[in-house]
């Protein structure tokens, strides 16, 4: 679990990282601009908790500022030594001797996040007694930054929780017989996902000293653009809704939708994901899915078998009815074999031979339990034809020759062309 939830980590997130600090730059500008005084961010006086020599400037800063945000810094650090060796070393073990399964998976998945809360406090304190430049306004910058980084790790934190409580449901998921919520458990760890990140989003946004409102009311001026770019987005979130309602196949099934074959591995609002035969993942929109044919192969109760055995023209009548006779005592008696429709009959005088047709079924799906029995039937009815000493056809081709082309023939093979004997 531990692993998991490492991996789990927002790499996403650390990619917008940038420009919800260039929002909050411009935004910082903007503010200076219009003459705001909270653009500038906090700065904390404490001056008086420091002697008189400490009042010295050192490259136009303060000695006390200097030791002031050092000791800032080195607390939020030490914070996040002690957060992090309390969580790992005496927290989770402590909480898994007990039941409560639930309070550990949370104290893991905040135990990283904590410390680095606690050290980003550290770096505000540092930064908030530095006398940091307001022309061109770093303060408001670098304050901007550290707020994009609070977002960050509380956005890191609740996913975390979202990841460690979609784990608790699949669990729960495995204990019942329906697979929808097997189903479900993966899409509605995305959508809390996805709502989580859109509350955090706006909430950065209002940290920028943007109005949120001003915001909306400006989508409602390219709201038709906005529709037509999302068009195909909501074609396959109402696709995605069409396959957990109707339920044609799901994770595990092995489908097949036009060209494609394989196993369902993943159903998600945008895609469903197949792992083909040659193990490639194919990802296919969801309104394709909900517009096309699709074969569930995992569905079918038993597998079907429909060959044809030739044997030769050599055969007798006979002949014919004791090998029909012995192929349908030889399916009707395998142990894989469904009995309940069996057919075996001499069908047809074919070009090379004269065909038995043997149309049955498995009980075994599985395409490798399939052709187990289908091999043990095969051998049996080779054994009873080599029994009885007949052939099994395969294509052959009568010439007949005529007229003037059938005594050229002759000559040729009776003689050297000229008359003469060989």
């Amino acid at each position: 679990m531990a692993s998991r939830l490492r991996r789990s980590f927002p790499i996403r997130l650390v990619a917008l990282i940038p420009l919800l600090t260039a929002l909050q730059g411009t935004a910082v500008v903007y503010a200076a601009e219009e003459g705001e005084s909270g653009a500038e961010g906090p700065m904390l006086d404490l001056s008086s908790w420091f002697p008189e020599w400490a009042q010295n400037e050192v490259l136009g800063i303060a000695a006390w500022q200097l030791a002031a945000a050092f000791a800032f810094i080195l607390v939020g650090l030490a914070l996040k030594k002690v957060s992090d060796f309390i969580f790992q070393e005496k927290l989770l073990p402590s909480i898994e001797k007990t039941r409560y399964e639930a309070v550990g998976l949370l104290a893991s998945a905040a135990g990283r996040p904590c410390g680095y809360m606690l050290l980003l406090l550290g770096l505000m304190g540092a930064f908030s007694v530095l006398p940091l430049p307001t022309e061109p306004n770093v303060r408001g910058f670098v304050f901007g930054a550290l707020k994009v980084l609070v977002a960050a790790d509380a956005l890191w934190f609740l996913f975390r929780v979202v990841d460690i409580g979609g784990e608790h449901l699949a669990k729960l998921a495995e204990r019942t017989e329906s697979q929808l919520d097997d189903q479900l458990v993966p899409v509605i760890r995305k959508a809390v996902k996805a709502t989580i990140a859109i509350v955090t989003f706006t909430w950065v946004v209002q940290l920028f000293g943007y109005s949120v409102s001003s915001l909306i009311a400006g989508l409602g001026i390219g709201g038709l653009a906005v529709a037509l770019a999302l068009q195909d987005t909501l074609a396959n979130f109402f696709g995605s809704v069409f396959i957990f309602l109707d339920r044609p196949f799901a994770v595990g099934d092995w489908i097949k939708i036009g060209d494609v074959e394989g196993i369902v591995e993943t159903i998600g609002f945008r895609s469903t994901r197949i792992r083909t035969w040659p193990e490639t993942l194919l990802s296919i929109p969801n309104k394709t899915v909900a517009a096309a044919t699709i074969d569930n192969w995992s569905k079918m109760p038993k597998r079907r078998v429909v060959q044809t055995i030739g044997v030769t023209y050599e055969t007798t009548p006979d002949q014919m009815e004791e090998a029909v006779a012995g192929a349908r005592e030889i399916v009707e008696n395998d142990e894989g074999v469904d009995k309940e429709f069996i057919v075996v009959r001499f069908t047809d005088f074919a070009e090379s031979g004269l065909s038995i047709l043997l149309y049955y079924f498995t009980k075994a799906t599985a395409f490798a339990d399939h052709l187990v029995t289908k091999e043990r039937i095969n051998l049996a009815v080779m054994r009873m034809l080599k029994a009885m000493g007949l052939s099994i056809a395969f294509p052959t081709r009568t010439v007949y020759f005529e007229g003037q082309i059938a005594k050229n023939a002759g000559r040729h093979l009776n003689g050297t062309g000229d008359g003469t004997k060989r």
